[in-house]
């Protein structure tokens, strides 16, 4: 029997224990690396919406001016996930900039 150690896909750290089941019973694990602040993830995903590899294309597919329906078309995704996902990083982008922003310009 061959145990492979289960990876955070943020950080690749492999401090991670078990953290519960989802509603569909696949298992749910948490990241125990202090650059993760504790985030949980899931082994396999059976949307692909939900990888964090294809957030990722999302995002630098809008970056080079893919449409949203262009980019769901590629990704094999729903339309909907697109604009979701540009939506959060919309509002993460202006809370960083609030925070970041100089007071005395």
């Amino acid at each position: 029997m061959v145990l492979l150690p289960v990876k955070c896909p943020v950080c690749n750290g492999i401090d991670v224990t078990k953290h519960g089941n989802t509603s569909n019973g696949k298992q749910r694990f948490i990241c125990k690396e202090q650059a993760c602040e504790g985030k949980t993830f899931i082994q396999d995903y059976s949307e692909k919406g939900r990888l964090p590899e294809t957030k990722q294309q999302i995002i630098e597919m809008a970056l080079n001016g893919s449409g949203i329906r262009d980019t769901a078309r590629v990704l094999g995704i729903s339309p909907v996930t697109v604009i979701n996902e540009l939506k959060k990083r919309t509002r993460v982008a202006c809370r960083e900039s609030r925070f970041f922003s100089d007071p005395h310009a």
